[in-house]
Order: structure tokens, then sequence, then C-alpha cells
């Protein structure tokens, strides 16, 4: 299997094919779960010093933090792979 790379914001690329699930940041669920990780030092901020618009859960139970939304991230996997076929 190839890895499939993706731009998520600020100069930062992420293997997408290792992402579990991507969840807004708000919910008390989603901030207890990152609160968690970040104990564990399992928690990687991709913000650069920004608002967090995206938690990004990986295969390998690390959380990624990203400074675009969810639905931008969707969208520029969906793109990437029109471009692929």
């Amino acid at each position: 299997m190839t890895t499939e790379l993706i731009h998520i914001g600020f100069g930062n690329v992420l293997a997408i094919n290792r992402v579990v699930a991507m969840a807004p940041p708000n919910s008390a669920p989603t901030k207890r779960m990152v609160q968690e990780v970040k104990n564990r030092g399992m928690l990687i901020d991709m913000t650069n010093g920004r608002r967090t618009k995206a938690v990004l859960i990986m295969d390998s139970g690390h959380i990624v933090l990203a400074g675009i939304a969810p639905e931008t991230i969707a969208g520029r996997l969906t793109t990437s792979r029109e471009v692929q076929a």
C-alpha cells in the first residue's frame, strides 16, 4: 500500500491513509480524549499556533490537531484522488 499524503495547512502534511476519524474540537468527549492523549505524550499539534479546527485520530493512537476544518481536509482528499485517477 502506498502512503497518501495530504496538506493540512500551514506547511504541514499528513499520511491520510493512517487517519481513523476526524472530528471538530468543541465537544466535551473530544476535549477529554485530547487531554488524555496529551498526558500520555501522543498529541501532535499541527496548528502552528492557530486555533484548532479539526481533531484527527490516527490508527497508532496518536491525535493530530489541525488548523483547518474537517470539511476542508475532506475536500482536499477528494480533489487529490480525482487528480490521481
